[in-house]
């Protein structure tokens, strides 16, 4: 078994194994997913429907079966939350649910969101946090003199100007940074 994953004789891949699944309702294998019955519960409009796609590369897609004649067709958790209804929206791993021994259990509570990776999910690799803002890691740079790694912040673009400018210097030493510009870092 690599990476959790699986071949049957009959080339169809096991992500999750009988035992994980065993209690779940709706379950089908796929080739290159598993599906269950899913839902989300909204106090005004009740219960909506849907079967859940579980994707070899952790992607996750629900069909809408809320009514005979909905238009909505696959869709995301969070965008399937949202169609339901549900008041609390942008919590689709806790309103979310599969039916586990005959209870609603939320997607959290499960193994399936085992594979499911969000970092990968928020698009083409910008640095934009949720409220849409752009922020950015903290670098490091290795002193020339005490070999000790000092920590830029780059919050800013004056910040980001003095990283860049350390960076591209191949002697750069802590005394070319006032006292308070820079953290300590001692891997040793």
């Amino acid at each position: 078994m690599a990476n959790g994953l699986e071949r049957e004789n009959g080339g169809m891949v096991v992500i999750f194994n009988d035992e994980e699944l065993s209690e779940m309702s709706g379950v089908k294998r796929g080739v290159d997913h598993i599906e269950v019955t899913c839902g989300c519960t909204s106090h005004r409009y009740g219960d909506a429907v849907g079967r859940l796609r579980v994707f070899l590369n952790g992607d996750l897609q629900i069909t809408c079966e809320c009514t005979p004649g909905c238009q909505e067709g696959k869709l995301t958790p969070a965008a399937f939350e949202k169609h339901s209804g549900r008041e609390t929206a942008r919590k689709w791993k806790n309103n979310v649910w599969v039916i586990v021994n005959g209870e609603k259990v939320p997607l959290c509570k499960t193994v399936l969101l085992k594979y499911y990776n969000q970092t990968s999910k928020t698009g083409n690799g910008s640095n934009r946090s949720h409220n849409g803002r752009v922020c950015h890691r903290d670098e490091f740079i290795r002193c020339t003199r005490c070999n000790k790694e000092r920590r830029f912040r780059l919050r800013t673009k004056e910040e980001c100007r003095i990283h860049h400018d350390a960076f591209a210097d191949g002697n750069w030493k802590c005394a070319d940074l006032p006292y308070d510009k820079y953290v300590v870092v001692n891997w040793n």
